[in-house]
């Protein structure tokens, strides 16, 4: 499929397809959208958890400048903001190290998952397509996607030769919130049997608005600069391709909330002292900022370059129905400035890589066998390089198996990985070896008319991190100073167990995805053993004293969508999620989980015009964990009107106007680690035009 058919296939699709049906029934099956996520290319009717895909037009309308902010809003996804430079996933309720984000199947490489104030380093207005796993994807992926997966799916290496010889698309937007200045450009050229690829985008960003509720009419430090440019090129052969592409990204965005009050704050045992303290523990000499004056707003200046090597073929030998290849290298740094000074850098030379075989059926049953590796040298320096310089290996090999029994369609999969953490200071504490083992099975029976129920049943493991580890030191973003598993001991305190960290999860998936009335309802729990958390053991004002600890949790809640098509161009939906997550033992809730919540949405089209809006309430969130406080809840509206101008041949034109947060509502992300500094942006309003041709 071209780029121009996927934008007309998926203007006739919801903003989100939620594995129900499409926007406009009679003009595609929605069953026959294929996850690549997923093992052995299944449907989202088929999958045994609930899927989401974003793509085409929609996506253009949702896509903002970072990945959390692009899904947030639908069921079961919420994300964790830091300003408008960075924002993360949570499915669920579970984020980093618990939610993967994957680049086509391989892994990003960056160094999102150590703190909120990284940024995932992707460019959404340059993806085709995001597909989200909701539930454990981590016989495929491995531990990091024990809670899900988010799978970015781009046009850098081509996969096809365009019909016409060149095919392309051209973007321009303006924001009002942010004074926003985007301008998206692509272009597929094809020659014979190869085809290259360029695009890129350039975006400029201001500190975003907010109600005058917050006492300030924008966030300090909450703009965002990108720019992002990609070259691929790939052989196109009748059963398959082989291609690269080299991708450059560039970002820099300031950091709010970053406060340096607490920077002279250290461990003593389980205490926490700031300031110099006397013989007596009493602390003194802790001057508040705001006595001080203001502080310039620190900020991330960040640096990316990407080689990505894909390739597939069918019908290799006779047995063998495909053969994946993914690898990718990346080379990232990010500098954290104060007063434009380079105060930390962080780094990750980081290689992945996946091959993957699906063979045909043997008695009935059709799998995939896979092998992958990665290498990860991550380094930190500076005034907070809180963690050590790190090495770590991971090498993995899974199975998935399938069979068709009558209407019920059986999954058995199996991942067995092998993991080392090296460091230079095994004098002070140990290196990290770990084989966490995962399988799973699931049933997915087709009733009758259209109805499917399919359980899912998995025992996952995860390794644990290098931050979870060996972290030690202050941490300014999140207000915290860290002590990892191991490295208590540079504190007095004993070492403690790095098993791995075991969920058992249960997830039954109830779809009907024929007639004028779909939905798809997932009722999940996960149990876990040895659940990585940060335990809080001594707070002075808002800042805490962490240590990462293995305890028990459970995690249980709902999330779905119901549909109904009123006409060929009416449709409505209610859509709602919810998840109640709690440490065991008396130890109360788990922190900065997102709370409830319930809405509607409406689509329409009439000739060349559609229109899409979006209402949700955010329930209050007061299941807290200690030391944190509830968040009120807000309403949401959001909406879209569009124009597509078919200019003949392969050429048309699409301007639309996208609005958040009508209401102009003062909201607070739960989620974020800085939610009192950096409410949700207030009423925005994104003008765009954009040409395929």
């Amino acid at each position: 499929m071209n780029l121009r058919s996927l934008l007309l296939y998926s203007a006739a699709a919801p903003a989100l397809v939620p594995a129900t049906a499409l926007a406009q029934e009679t003009t595609a099956d929605r069953g026959e959208i294929v996850v690549t996520a997923l093992p052995l290319r299944t449907t989202v009717d088929e999958a045994e958890t609930p899927v989401i895909v974003l793509t085409g037009h929609e996506l253009v309308h949702r896509a903002r400048a970072t990945l959390g902010e692009t899904l947030a809003g639908e069921p079961g996804i919420s994300f964790d903001n830091f300003g408008a430079g960075a924002s993360r996933p949570v499915i669920r309720g579970q984020t980093s190290p618990r939610v993967e984000v994957l680049s086509d199947s391989a892994g990003v490489q960056d160094a999102s998952e150590i703190s909120p104030d990284h940024a995932v380093v992707t460019e959404p207005l340059l993806l085709r397509g995001i597909e989200v796993l909701r539930g454990p994807a981590a016989l495929r992926y491995g531990g990091g996607a024990i809670g899900g997966a988010v799978n970015l799916l781009d046009e850098k290496v081509p996969t096809m030769v365009p019909e016409d010889g060149i095919s392309g698309v051209l973007e321009g937007r303006l924001g009002t919130s942010d004074d926003e200045r985007s301008l998206v450009g692509g272009v597929t050229a094809g020659f014979g049997q190869f085809a290259v690829r360029a695009e890129g985008v350039d975006r400029s960003q201001s500190d975003y608005g907010v109600p005058d509720a917050f006492g300030e009419d924008h966030v300090d430090g909450s703009y965002n600069d990108t720019r992002t440019y990609t070259f691929g090129a790939s052989w196109v052969g009748e059963n398959g391709y082989l291609g690269a592409a080299y991708t450059k990204h560039r970002s820099e965005y300031g950091l709010p909330g970053h406060s340096h009050e607490y920077e002279g704050c250290h461990p003593d045992g389980i205490e926490l002292h700031c300031g110099s303290h006397d013989e007596d523990g009493e602390d003194h000499d802790h001057e508040h900022e705001e006595e001080l004056g203001h502080e310039e707003v620190p900020s991330v200046d960040l640096r990316s370059e990407r080689v990505d090597v894909r390739g597939e073929y069918r019908d290799l030998i006779p047995g063998i129905e495909n053969v994946s290849l993914r690898y990718a290298y990346t080379d990232y740094a990010h500098d954290e400035l104060e007063e434009e000074v380079v105060a930390t850098t962080f780094a990750n030379e980081a290689h992945d890589a996946r091959l993957e075989v699906t063979h045909s059926p043997i008695g009935g049953v059709r799998g995939l066998l896979g092998v992958q590796y990665s290498h990860s040298d991550f380094s930190a320096e500076g005034e907070e390089a809180f963690l050590i310089d790190t090495t770590t290996e991971n090498t993995a090999i899974f199975l998935v198996e399938t069979a068709e029994v009558g209407p019920v369609r059986l999954e058995l999969a199996a991942r067995q990985e092998w993991q080392t953490i090296n460091h230079d200071l095994t004098a002070l504490f140990p290196a990290a070896e770990h084989d966490p083992f995962s399988i799973s099975g699931a049933a997915v029976w087709n009733v009758a008319d259209g109805y499917s129920v399919a359980l899912s049943l998995a025992r996952s493991q995860r390794a644990p991190t290098n931050q979870e580890l060996y972290a030690n030191g202050v941490h300014l973003a999140t207000n915290t100073y860290e002590i990892g598993l191991l490295s208590g001991v540079l504190n007095g305190l004993p070492a403690l167990s790095t098993e791995e960290e075991t969920a058992h999860s249960v997830n039954l998936t109830v779809r009907r995805t024929q007639g004028p009335t779909t939905f798809t309802l997932g009722l999940f729990h996960q149990d876990f053993d040895n659940y990585i958390y940060a335990e809080t053991l001594d707070q002075l004002e808002e800042f805490r004293l962490i240590r990462y600890a293995g305890g028990r949790a459970k995690f249980t809640g709902f999330d779905g969508e119901i549909r109904h098509q009123f006409s060929p161009s009416v449709a409505a939906s209610i859509f709602g999620d919810y998840v109640r997550a709690e440490l065991k033992d008396g130890l109360g809730d788990v922190p900065r989980i997102p709370p409830g919540r319930l809405g509607a949405t409406v689509n329409a089209e009439w000739q060349a015009i559609s229109f899409d809006a979006q209402y949700f309430h955010a329930f209050e969130q007061d299941d807290v964990a200690a030391f944190e406080s509830a968040t009120p809840g807000y309403d949401m509206l959001n909406a879209t009107l569009a124009y597509n101008l078919d200019l003949g041949g392969d050429r048309e034109v699409e301007v639309f106007a996208r609005g958040t947060n009508l209401f102009d509502e003062l909201a607070f992300n739960h989620s974020s680690f800085i939610r009192d500094a950096s409410p949700l942006r207030g009423r925005n309003v994104v003008l765009g035009i954009r040409t395929a041709f």
